[in-house]
């Protein structure tokens, strides 16, 4: 290690120390809490499936609204399933694997291969040389430049925001994950035909009870919904005016987490639906904060309440943004590229 880097690792060392004592409070699970969040999101997510079947007898006028409906719902689930997976929901471990499969399950995700896939983005993000890792693909100006006419092609497409909001989330909550690769190892692979089993025995049930068409029509709004939603939150999240990437050498896991991921600040009705989860500034800073002492943790020191915040309104123009650009550290629309040249 050369001395610059050794200074930049003490550095990184005390900036973490320095930071522990704010946030440590914030990483225990409240049971109590968890228990409420649960009965007043899986309750009603619930309830709503039960209108829906005394719905199918009377109009779809009456299903279709009550199917977006769930699919809100089903956003603060994956929420649920999301603080599982970091263990961070319950102080119980074997609580947190049974509370976050049966969450995934209704979400059509792979609880184990997720939960792996995650943490290495919690690890990257922001990384320019580690991209790839549960985020979206972002190409950087000079990438774009360089690559084939196919493969901008490609990019576009992927960057579309009809295809990024709304093809894009279906595809992977109802094929893509039904899929073991194998790049995965073992474990990610069983746990894939795990939930394969789970979605499966679902799903049955549901069309027994439903029909077949009916509850395939009903379940691809309740998914399309959520995971529309829930795309847009993690596109927001890590892509907006001043967010942090460098390479890897110069890469720092506090400024990822504080410059890098934004602190989203909804109004309270969406707030509460998204699990809090716009303070995901202090989330990447800290996994181990379940998203119901969010609020507060940023809430308990100036330097958080510093964080520059994206409002609702604003957030809408990061849909033009496409690139990065390295030379002025900032991301860029497709129309820009000639200019940068």
């Amino acid at each position: 290690m050369t001395q610059d880097a050794a200074v930049c690792a003490d550095a990184r060392a005390s900036r973490i120390s320095e930071l522990k004592p704010l946030i440590n409070k914030y990483q225990i699970p409240s049971n109590a809490k968890a228990i409420r969040q649960i009965a007043n999101s899986l309750g009603p997510y619930l309830l709503l499936w039960f209108l829906m079947y005394l719905a199918l007898q009377v109009s779809w006028w009456l299903v279709v609204p009550i199917a977006v409906m769930t699919g809100v719902f089903l956003v603060r689930i994956f929420i649920i399933f999301h603080d599982c997976g970091h263990g961070s929901y319950f102080s119980s471990s074997r609580a947190n694997r049974i509370v976050g499969f049966f969450c995934a399950m209704l979400v059509f995700t792979p609880y184990e291969q997720w939960r792996r896939e995650h943490a290495a983005h919690h690890a990257s993000a922001g990384n320019l040389d580690r991209r790839g890792l549960g985020d979206i693909w972002t190409m950087t100006v000079k990438e774009y430049q360089q690559a084939s006419t196919g493969k901008r092609i490609l990019y576009r497409v992927v960057r579309n925001p009809f295809f990024l909001f709304v093809i894009a989330p279906a595809y992977m909550f109802i094929i893509s994950q039904r899929i073991p690769l194998r790049s995965m190892k073992r474990r990610e692979r069983l746990s894939i035909w795990q939930m394969n089993l789970a979605v499966l025995a679902m799903v049955s049930t549901m069309m027994f009870i439903f029909g077949v068409v009916p509850y395939l029509v009903i379940q691809l709004i309740v998914i399309t919904v959520g995971g529309s939603a829930g795309f847009w939150l993690f596109y927001i999240q890590h892509q907006f005016e001043g967010v942090y990437w460098e390479r890897d050498q110069n890469w720092d896991f506090i400024d990822a987490a504080l410059q890098g991921s934004s602190f989203y600040k909804l109004p309270r009705v969406l707030q509460w639906f998204s699990g809090n989860i716009g303070f995901h500034h202090i989330h990447h800073l800290s996994p181990r904060i379940p998203n119901y002492n969010l609020e507060q943790c940023h809430d308990s020191h100036p330097m958080f309440k510093d964080v520059r915040a994206v409002t609702l309104l604003s957030s809408f123009s990061a849909m033009s943004f496409n690139l990065w650009d390295e030379s002025s550290h900032r991301l860029v629309a497709f129309r820009e590229v000639k200019k940068i040249a």
